[in-house]
């Protein structure tokens, strides 16, 4: 990857605060042609600094209005175990965000679902099944503070 330039960094910025701004628009606030912009964006995807754009959909418009982190302690710590669990759980779409962490948990998952009964289906019927888990601990949000899906540099 190579470095990124002031410039860089403002295209950045206005992208994650808005996906769908025009080449044009952001070219002219960070005061570069649209082409030279176009060609950085580009070069901004094929290094893989960005990786995709997306539209943030507002999880109560789809009936998913309940988050739930779940912390998860797995039966051994070794590579093999943190392989079937890393495998196990990617096959989950309704896991939105797994965290391998320190501490007291091996993961960290950030799950969204309908209500209480959703998530109680789910935990019984997919959770409980991952391997090698010795225990779940789940913590309901009752309100989200905040919620940034943008990094500050």
């Amino acid at each position: 990857m190579s470095d990124l330039d002031k410039i860089d960094r403002k295209i950045l910025r206005y992208l994650q605060t808005d996906g769908r701004m025009s080449n044009a628009d952001i070219a002219a606030q960070v005061n570069v042609s649209a082409a030279t912009c176009h060609r950085r964006i580009q070069r901004l995807f094929d290094e893989g600094i960005i990786d995709g754009v997306s539209a943030r959909v507002r999880p109560e418009a789809v009936d998913l209005g309940v988050l739930v982190l779940v912390g998860a302690i797995l039966d051994q710590s070794t590579p093999e175990s943190f392989a079937d669990f890393e495998a196990e759980i990617a096959r989950f779409p309704f896991v939105l965000e797994c965290h391998c962490v320190a501490g007291d948990f091996d993961y960290f998952l950030k799950i969204r679902v309908k209500d209480i009964a959703d998530f109680n289906n789910r935990h019984r019927a997919q959770l409980l099944t991952l391997p090698n888990v010795r225990q779940l601990r789940s913590f309901f949000v009752l309100k989200e503070v905040i919620e940034k899906a943008y990094l500050h540099f």
